[in-house]
Protein backbone atom coordinates (compact mmCIF):
# COMPACT_ATOMS: atom_id res chain seq x y z
CA UNK A 1 0.00 0.00 0.00
CA UNK A 2 2.69 2.37 1.17
CA UNK A 3 4.50 1.91 -2.29
CA UNK A 4 1.72 2.86 -4.34
CA UNK A 5 0.64 5.87 -2.20
CA UNK A 6 4.40 6.92 -2.80
CA UNK A 7 3.93 6.32 -6.62
CA UNK A 8 0.18 8.04 -6.57
CA UNK A 9 2.19 11.45 -4.56
CA UNK A 10 3.53 11.87 -8.25
CA UNK A 11 0.40 12.36 -10.34
CA UNK A 12 -2.08 13.10 -7.54
CA UNK A 13 0.00 15.91 -6.37
CA UNK A 14 1.64 17.54 -8.89
CA UNK A 15 -0.50 16.56 -12.38
CA UNK A 16 -3.83 16.37 -10.33
CA UNK A 17 -4.99 13.23 -11.55
CA UNK A 18 -6.84 10.05 -10.55
CA UNK A 19 -5.19 6.62 -9.72
CA UNK A 20 -7.30 5.26 -12.86
CA UNK A 21 -6.17 8.37 -14.68
CA UNK A 22 -2.67 7.55 -14.56
CA UNK A 23 -3.13 4.23 -15.28
CA UNK A 24 -5.07 4.87 -18.87
CA UNK A 25 -2.33 7.61 -19.56
CA UNK A 26 0.66 4.98 -18.29
CA UNK A 27 -1.08 2.64 -21.08
CA UNK A 28 -1.40 4.73 -23.51
CA UNK A 29 1.73 6.39 -23.20
CA UNK A 30 3.33 2.54 -24.18
CA UNK A 31 1.19 1.28 -26.27
CA UNK A 32 0.03 4.59 -28.31
CA UNK A 33 -3.55 3.85 -28.65
CA UNK A 34 -5.99 1.39 -27.63
CA UNK A 35 -9.60 1.08 -27.41
CA UNK A 36 -11.24 1.73 -23.88
CA UNK A 37 -11.50 -1.74 -24.03
CA UNK A 38 -8.07 -2.49 -24.56
CA UNK A 39 -7.46 -0.27 -21.65
CA UNK A 40 -9.44 -2.08 -19.35
CA UNK A 41 -7.83 -5.62 -20.11
CA UNK A 42 -4.49 -4.35 -19.64
CA UNK A 43 -4.69 -1.88 -16.40
CA UNK A 44 -7.16 -4.44 -14.54
CA UNK A 45 -9.27 -1.66 -14.55
CA UNK A 46 -13.51 -2.00 -14.56
CA UNK A 47 -15.40 -0.50 -17.47
CA UNK A 48 -16.98 1.99 -15.50
CA UNK A 49 -13.58 3.23 -14.38
CA UNK A 50 -12.25 3.65 -17.60
CA UNK A 51 -15.70 5.28 -18.60
CA UNK A 52 -15.32 7.98 -16.08
CA UNK A 53 -10.88 8.59 -16.43
CA UNK A 54 -11.57 8.71 -20.44
CA UNK A 55 -14.04 11.69 -19.86
CA UNK A 56 -12.07 13.60 -17.31
CA UNK A 57 -8.66 13.20 -19.02
CA UNK A 58 -10.98 13.98 -22.80
CA UNK A 59 -11.95 17.25 -20.72
CA UNK A 60 -8.07 18.00 -19.44
CA UNK A 61 -6.91 17.68 -22.97
CA UNK A 62 -5.24 14.92 -22.21
CA UNK A 63 -6.31 12.18 -24.88
CA UNK A 64 -7.94 12.34 -28.09
CA UNK A 65 -11.19 9.87 -28.97
CA UNK A 66 -11.25 8.96 -32.90
CA UNK A 67 -13.39 6.75 -35.10
CA UNK A 68 -11.65 3.23 -36.11
CA UNK A 69 -11.51 3.61 -39.51
CA UNK A 70 -12.04 -0.23 -39.94
CA UNK A 71 -14.76 -0.37 -37.39
CA UNK A 72 -17.02 2.58 -36.41
CA UNK A 73 -18.03 0.95 -33.81
CA UNK A 74 -15.24 1.42 -31.72
CA UNK A 75 -13.09 4.70 -30.94
CA UNK A 76 -9.40 4.75 -30.48
CA UNK A 77 -7.46 6.87 -27.35
CA UNK A 78 -4.43 8.21 -27.70
CA UNK A 79 -2.80 11.10 -25.80
CA UNK A 80 -2.74 14.55 -27.02
CA UNK A 81 0.74 16.37 -27.28
CA UNK A 82 -0.01 17.86 -23.81
CA UNK A 83 -1.04 14.50 -22.29
CA UNK A 84 2.49 12.71 -24.03
CA UNK A 85 4.17 15.96 -22.55
CA UNK A 86 2.83 15.13 -18.76
CA UNK A 87 3.73 11.33 -19.50
CA UNK A 88 6.96 12.10 -20.22
CA UNK A 89 7.26 14.21 -16.97
CA UNK A 90 6.00 11.54 -15.14
CA UNK A 91 7.35 8.22 -16.07
CA UNK A 92 11.05 9.00 -15.71
CA UNK A 93 10.08 10.38 -11.89
CA UNK A 94 8.26 7.10 -11.09
CA UNK A 95 11.24 4.99 -12.13
CA UNK A 96 13.49 6.95 -10.34
CA UNK A 97 11.07 6.24 -6.64
CA UNK A 98 10.76 2.69 -7.79
CA UNK A 99 14.57 2.40 -7.78
CA UNK A 100 14.75 4.10 -4.32
CA UNK A 101 11.77 1.43 -3.18
CA UNK A 102 14.40 -1.35 -4.48
CA UNK A 103 17.57 0.23 -3.88
CA UNK A 104 17.80 -2.27 -0.72
CA UNK A 105 17.29 -5.42 -2.50
CA UNK A 106 20.41 -6.93 -4.53
CA UNK A 107 19.95 -7.36 -8.60
CA UNK A 108 19.18 -11.11 -7.25
CA UNK A 109 16.85 -9.93 -4.78
CA UNK A 110 14.91 -7.75 -6.95
CA UNK A 111 15.16 -10.96 -9.89
CA UNK A 112 12.92 -12.85 -7.18
CA UNK A 113 10.74 -10.50 -6.13
CA UNK A 114 9.58 -9.84 -9.74
CA UNK A 115 9.84 -13.50 -10.43
CA UNK A 116 7.33 -14.19 -7.12
CA UNK A 117 5.18 -11.40 -7.92
CA UNK A 118 4.65 -12.55 -11.44
CA UNK A 119 3.91 -15.62 -10.10
CA UNK A 120 1.42 -14.03 -7.50
CA UNK A 121 -0.66 -11.77 -10.13
CA UNK A 122 -1.27 -14.95 -12.47
CA UNK A 123 -2.76 -16.93 -9.61
CA UNK A 124 -5.29 -13.87 -9.02
CA UNK A 125 -5.74 -13.84 -12.48
CA UNK A 126 -6.53 -17.65 -12.85
CA UNK A 127 -9.14 -16.56 -10.05
CA UNK A 128 -10.74 -14.02 -11.57
CA UNK A 129 -11.63 -15.88 -14.96
CA UNK A 130 -13.26 -18.43 -11.89
CA UNK A 131 -15.69 -16.09 -11.14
Amino acid sequence: MSVSQAVAQLYTGRFKMTRQEWRIMAALGSNHSMSAKEIAAHSSLEKMQVSRAISGLKKAELINQQEDPDDRRYTKLSLTDKGLNIYRQIVPLALAREAFILSDLSDEEQQQLFFLMDKVQNKAKELQQCG
